[in-house]
């Protein structure tokens, strides 16, 4: 009982910041998500170092910290911010450099395996850093700052979340991945995906900023994506032996294990709007 008490403050805490400072304004989302983007990184490399890695932590941190702030930038609204003029100035003289220090660093650390370790560090960056830079985009479809669709990408990403939890519960039997996860099961990713399916009717009426095809479109990739999302992250932890990939948010784990499958379905929801966009215009 103490333990779902834990789980369910925690789970509230989480909802209400999450949505509270996306609906905040663009500048309380993008702070949020910076600290996220720090967080993520820190704890991927560690789960790097419990498998006999040493990616370099610091660098590679703080190489995708700057890579979402100065992504996340390009997306402002940057009239209104008045950054336009150092936008190219981040990313050209700071990220690309950087992203080659990273190889020169791994000269002097005297580690094993070095190129193992580089390989850990740029895929932090890569894994983490990059989706969740892609977010403001998402977030300024519009040309400004806009909750809306982002709001209706948590729902349905947390309603085929519960709904596979619940069917797979009450009727599982069928395993979709043992090898990687056991508790996964065809019946629960079905039940899961209809009742996403039936969450977008609800969600295209509220936020019309993208279509109901495109709502369909997006439900689809968070519904397959986000699937082999919880995978790959179940993947990483089991290479490693551990259960959680933190203990930041008690009863749930860390953040790895809270956005799992965001992480794998944004850069194929960001691709998709980004050419139904050009397409459009």
């Amino acid at each position: 009982m103490k333990n779902f008490f834990i789980r369910t403050l925690t789970a509230g805490a989480f909802v209400a910041i999450l949505l509270g400072c996306t609906y905040r304004s663009q500048i309380s989302f993008c702070i949020l998500f910076f600290i996220i983007t720090i967080l993520g990184l820190w704890e991927f490399y560690s789960l790097a170092e419990k498998g006999g890695s040493f990616p370099q932590k610091v660098t590679g941190t703080i190489v995708g910290a700057i890579l979402y702030a100065s992504v996340s930038l390009i997306w402002m609204d940057t009239h209104n911010l008045h950054i336009a003029f150092i936008i190219p100035f981040l990313f050209y003289v700071f990220i690309i450099p950087l992203l080659f220090i990273i190889l020169i660093i791994e000269l002097f650390r005297k580690k094993e395996n070095p190129f193992r370790n580089i390989s850990f560090t740029l895929l932090g960056i890569v894994y983490i850093a990059v989706p969740f830079s892609f977010l403001t985009y998402i977030n300024t479809i519009d040309g400004a700052y806009n909750y809306q669709v982002l709001f209706g990408i948590f729902f349905l990403l947390w309603s085929n979340d519960a709904g596979a939890y619940i069917v797979g519960s009450l009727i599982g039997k069928h395993k979709l991945f043992p090898r990687i996860s056991p508790g996964k099961t065809w019946e629960g990713s079905i039940g899961g995906a209809i009742i996403c399916y039936g969450i977008v009717f609800i969600i295209s009426n509220w936020y019309t900023s993208i279509s109901f095809a495109d709502w369909i479109v997006v439900a689809t990739i968070l519904i397959v994506m986000g699937t082999l999302g919880d995978l790959v992250e179940s993947l990483l932890k089991r290479s490693v032996n551990v259960k959680d990939s933190g203990k930041l948010l008690p009863g749930h784990g860390g953040i790895l294990d809270r956005f799992d499958s965001l992480l794998m379905a944004v850069p194929f929801i960001f691709t998709y709007l980004f050419l139904i966009k050009m397409l459009l215009h």
